[in-house]
């Protein structure tokens, strides 16, 4: 009998449901009306509606779907930065998420205190970003103004140095929502490098994207989601088809 090797799930998601509560801008008189007709100011929303996923380890897979289809509802369960309404997400390792880039930086801190801040923050100890410190400044390109507060910075600097202190963090499973355009042509270049490093790695990745290029190049699988329904999980080529049809 020859042993083969079974690759483990990193993520499970079981009947998870997320709703979000809307509450609606009106003015004073709409308001007023609403309160007499005892009307309700607020809706929900079902973003997610029971949905059952297993990504295994080392797999990169693509979220697709039309905008409020539940993508980033989604990769926020994953990430923990959400809690499911109803079933259950499971992750195996140290999971990191480009989700919101740079939503640990301090404006009034340099750029190298918001390094060790933002870095500890997606789960590296001291030891860890010591290590990968200059790598990160490096890849950022942004080394002369490093000792500068983040509210001097660009928008793009800020960004590039966000970016490249989470593309650095060690993780099992690296989640990211549309955030592949980050700088000019040639820093996009390098991080799509840096994530055809981490796939070789056998990384599991899920991407979030509307760049349907960038979506072939990284990913092997698609899930395409309708209305917060999985309508489609199979190869990234149906995937992609299934969107534009």
């Amino acid at each position: 009998m020859t042993n083969q090797t079974v690759a483990a799930p990193a993520v499970v998601v079981d009947g998870a449901r997320k709703t979000f509560t809307l509450n609606h801008a009106l003015s004073l008189k709409d308001t007023f009306v609403s309160w007499i007709r005892r009307r309700k100011l607020t809706s929900t929303f079902e973003a997610l509606k029971g949905i059952d996923i297993v990504v295994d380890e080392g797999e990169s897979v693509a979220i697709l779907g039309l905008n409020g289809s539940g993508k980033s509802t989604l990769l926020k369960l994953i990430s923990g930065v959400m809690s499911p309404d109803g079933g259950e997400v499971l992750t195996r390792g140290r999971v990191a998420g480009l989700i919101e880039v740079g939503a640990g930086f301090h404006p009034e801190l340099s750029g190298r205190e918001n390094v060790f801040l933002n870095a500890a923050i997606l789960g590296m100890n001291r030891k860890e970003i010591e290590a990968r410190y200059e790598e990160i400044v490096a890849f950022s390109e942004i080394e002369q103004f490093i000792d500068q507060e983040v509210k001097h910075y660009s928008s793009g600097m800020f960004m590039r140095l966000a970016f490249s202190v989470a593309i650095h963090v060690e993780v099992d499973v690296l989640l990211v929502d549309e955030i592949l355009s980050v700088g000019d042509a040639p820093f996009r270049e390098k991080c799509r490098l840096k994530f055809e490093e981490l796939i070789a790695a056998r990384k599991t990745l899920v991407v979030v994207s509307h760049d349907m290029d960038m979506v072939r190049e990284l990913c092997t699988r698609g899930i395409v989601l309708n209305k917060g329904e999985v309508v489609y999980d199979g190869p990234v080529e149906g995937a992609i088809d299934r969107v534009a049809s």
